[in-house]
C-alpha cells in the first residue's frame, strides 16, 4: 500500500507567464523559490507546497502538446509526497495493480531534491510519487 502524506507540488502549463506570476505572487501571496529559465520553469512557494509554472513555449512546456484550452492540457502533473518511500515496495504494488512506472530519478520538490517516480492515471494525467529529501 502506498501512503500519501500530502501534495508536494502542481505543475501548470501557462501561456502568459508574467500574468500568472502577478496572480500567484501579488494576489495569492506565493513567492518565487526557484527559476530555471533555460528549461522554462518557475517554482513558487505556496505554504508547504510548490506551484510550478511552465510556459508552453519553453522546453518543458512544449512536451505537453497544445496550449491550455479546449484542446490542450493545463495541468502537466501533480506530485504526491509518499512516506515511507520504498522503491521496491512501490513498484511491486503498482505492478500488481497494472500500473506502469517510470524510472526512479532525483527531482526537486517542496522539500528539496528527492527520489521520484512518474506514473499516469487511467485518463492519462501525470502523477509523480515523491520521497523525502536527500541530504
Amino acid at each position: 500500500m502506498i501512503q500519501i502524506r500530502d501534495i508536494d507540488h502542481l505543475v501548470l502549463r501557462v501561456t502568459d507567464l508574467e500574468r500568472m506570476l502577478r496572480f500567484y505572487c501579488d494576489v495569492l501571496g506565493c513567492t518565487i523559490e526557484r527559476r530555471k529559465d533555460s528549461i522554462g520553469l518557475v517554482q513558487l512557494r505556496a505554504g508547504h507546497s510548490l506551484i510550478d509554472l511552465v510556459p508552453v513555449d519553453g522546453q518543458l512546456g512544449k512536451s505537453g502538446g497544445a496550449p491550455p484550452g479546449k484542446e490542450g492540457r493545463n495541468l502537466d502533473h501533480f506530485c504526491l509526497r509518499i512516506e515511507p518511500f520504498d522503491e521496491t515496495a512501490i513498484r511491486r504494488h503498482l505492478d500488481r495493480n497494472g500500473v506502469q512506472a517510470g524510472k526512479l530519478a532525483t527531482r526537486y520538490g517542496a522539500e528539496g531534491e528527492g527520489p521520484s517516480i512518474y506514473i499516469s492515471d487511467p485518463e492519462g494525467n501525470g502523477v509523480e510519487l515523491k520521497g523525502p529529501p536527500v541530504d
